[in-house]
Protein backbone atom coordinates (compact mmCIF):
# COMPACT_ATOMS: atom_id res chain seq x y z
CA UNK A 1 0.00 0.00 0.00
CA UNK A 2 1.42 3.37 -1.00
CA UNK A 3 1.96 6.11 1.58
CA UNK A 4 1.28 8.96 -0.82
CA UNK A 5 -1.87 9.25 -2.97
CA UNK A 6 -1.74 7.84 -6.48
CA UNK A 7 -0.82 10.86 -8.61
CA UNK A 8 1.86 11.97 -6.11
CA UNK A 9 5.20 10.25 -5.73
CA UNK A 10 8.61 11.59 -4.74
CA UNK A 11 9.83 11.33 -8.33
CA UNK A 12 6.84 13.20 -9.76
CA UNK A 13 7.12 15.86 -7.02
CA UNK A 14 10.81 16.34 -7.81
CA UNK A 15 9.99 16.48 -11.54
CA UNK A 16 7.38 19.19 -10.89
CA UNK A 17 9.89 21.20 -8.83
CA UNK A 18 12.56 20.88 -11.53
CA UNK A 19 10.05 21.88 -14.19
CA UNK A 20 8.98 24.88 -12.10
CA UNK A 21 12.53 26.21 -11.91
CA UNK A 22 13.70 25.19 -15.36
CA UNK A 23 11.71 27.82 -17.26
CA UNK A 24 12.15 31.51 -16.81
CA UNK A 25 9.25 32.67 -14.63
CA UNK A 26 9.06 36.28 -13.42
CA UNK A 27 8.30 35.60 -9.74
CA UNK A 28 10.12 32.34 -9.10
CA UNK A 29 12.94 33.75 -6.94
CA UNK A 30 10.68 36.00 -4.88
CA UNK A 31 8.27 33.11 -4.23
CA UNK A 32 11.20 30.83 -3.33
CA UNK A 33 12.63 33.44 -0.95
CA UNK A 34 9.22 34.01 0.63
CA UNK A 35 8.60 30.29 1.14
CA UNK A 36 12.06 29.77 2.65
CA UNK A 37 11.57 32.78 4.94
CA UNK A 38 8.16 31.65 6.16
CA UNK A 39 9.35 28.10 6.74
CA UNK A 40 12.43 29.35 8.57
CA UNK A 41 10.30 31.68 10.69
CA UNK A 42 7.98 28.83 11.70
CA UNK A 43 10.90 26.55 12.56
CA UNK A 44 12.55 29.36 14.55
CA UNK A 45 9.25 29.90 16.43
CA UNK A 46 9.04 26.21 17.35
CA UNK A 47 12.67 26.28 18.49
CA UNK A 48 12.12 29.31 20.71
CA UNK A 49 8.89 27.90 22.11
CA UNK A 50 10.49 24.56 22.97
CA UNK A 51 13.23 26.07 25.13
CA UNK A 52 12.75 25.61 28.83
CA UNK A 53 13.95 28.57 30.89
CA UNK A 54 16.48 27.74 33.58
CA UNK A 55 14.90 27.24 36.98
CA UNK A 56 15.50 30.17 39.25
CA UNK A 57 17.12 29.55 42.58
CA UNK A 58 14.62 29.33 45.38
CA UNK A 59 15.71 30.90 48.63
CA UNK A 60 13.85 29.86 51.73
CA UNK A 61 14.30 32.03 54.78
CA UNK A 62 13.80 30.31 58.11
CA UNK A 63 13.18 32.32 61.22
CA UNK A 64 15.36 31.35 64.12
CA UNK A 65 13.70 31.14 67.48
CA UNK A 66 14.97 31.08 71.00
CA UNK A 67 15.07 27.62 72.49
CA UNK A 68 13.39 28.83 75.69
CA UNK A 69 10.45 30.40 73.87
CA UNK A 70 7.15 30.07 75.70
CA UNK A 71 4.00 28.52 74.26
CA UNK A 72 2.13 31.76 74.89
CA UNK A 73 4.61 33.62 72.66
CA UNK A 74 4.05 31.10 69.90
CA UNK A 75 0.26 31.39 70.13
CA UNK A 76 0.40 35.21 70.19
CA UNK A 77 2.47 35.07 67.02
CA UNK A 78 -0.08 32.74 65.43
CA UNK A 79 -2.86 35.21 66.27
CA UNK A 80 -0.85 38.05 64.68
CA UNK A 81 -0.08 35.94 61.60
CA UNK A 82 -3.75 35.07 61.18
CA UNK A 83 -4.70 38.77 61.28
CA UNK A 84 -1.96 39.63 58.76
CA UNK A 85 -3.09 36.80 56.48
CA UNK A 86 -6.70 37.97 56.61
CA UNK A 87 -5.68 41.57 55.80
CA UNK A 88 -3.56 40.42 52.85
CA UNK A 89 -6.41 38.25 51.60
CA UNK A 90 -8.81 41.19 51.77
CA UNK A 91 -6.41 43.38 49.75
CA UNK A 92 -5.93 40.71 47.09
CA UNK A 93 -9.67 40.11 46.85
CA UNK A 94 -10.30 43.84 46.31
CA UNK A 95 -7.78 43.77 43.45
CA UNK A 96 -9.50 40.80 41.82
CA UNK A 97 -12.92 42.36 42.37
CA UNK A 98 -11.85 45.49 40.51
CA UNK A 99 -10.63 43.30 37.64
CA UNK A 100 -13.94 41.39 37.70
CA UNK A 101 -15.85 44.69 37.59
CA UNK A 102 -13.86 45.83 34.57
CA UNK A 103 -14.58 42.51 32.81
CA UNK A 104 -18.26 42.53 33.74
CA UNK A 105 -18.13 39.44 35.96
CA UNK A 106 -20.77 39.28 38.69
CA UNK A 107 -19.05 38.40 41.97
CA UNK A 108 -21.10 40.06 44.72
CA UNK A 109 -23.39 37.12 45.60
CA UNK A 110 -20.47 34.71 45.87
CA UNK A 111 -18.52 37.25 47.89
CA UNK A 112 -21.32 37.66 50.44
CA UNK A 113 -21.56 33.89 50.92
CA UNK A 114 -17.80 33.41 51.07
CA UNK A 115 -17.28 36.36 53.43
CA UNK A 116 -19.81 34.90 55.91
CA UNK A 117 -18.14 31.50 55.73
CA UNK A 118 -14.67 33.03 56.13
CA UNK A 119 -15.81 35.13 59.13
CA UNK A 120 -17.13 31.98 60.81
CA UNK A 121 -13.86 30.16 60.14
CA UNK A 122 -11.71 33.05 61.37
CA UNK A 123 -13.88 33.46 64.47
CA UNK A 124 -13.53 29.75 65.24
CA UNK A 125 -9.76 29.91 64.74
CA UNK A 126 -9.45 33.01 66.95
CA UNK A 127 -11.58 31.35 69.63
CA UNK A 128 -9.40 28.24 69.52
CA UNK A 129 -6.18 30.25 69.61
CA UNK A 130 -7.38 32.39 72.52
CA UNK A 131 -8.42 29.26 74.40
CA UNK A 132 -4.97 27.78 73.81
CA UNK A 133 -3.37 31.06 74.87
CA UNK A 134 -5.29 31.04 78.15
CA UNK A 135 -4.28 27.41 78.75
CA UNK A 136 -0.64 28.19 77.96
CA UNK A 137 -0.65 31.22 80.27
CA UNK A 138 -2.23 29.15 83.04
CA UNK A 139 0.33 26.39 82.49
CA UNK A 140 3.19 28.89 82.55
CA UNK A 141 1.82 30.51 85.71
CA UNK A 142 1.57 27.08 87.34
CA UNK A 143 5.10 26.23 86.25
CA UNK A 144 6.51 29.44 87.75
CA UNK A 145 4.61 28.81 91.03
CA UNK A 146 6.16 25.36 91.33
CA UNK A 147 9.58 26.69 90.37
CA UNK A 148 9.49 29.35 93.14
CA UNK A 149 8.51 26.90 95.88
Amino acid sequence: MAILPRPVSPTSAFADLREMFSRERPHRWSILALSITLTGFLLWGFLVDSRIPPKEREIIYVESWMSDRKDSDIIRRQIEDLAKYEAALERKQREFQSVADSLGIEWREDEIRNRAQRKETIAAMNKLLHKRLEAALAHEAGATDTATR
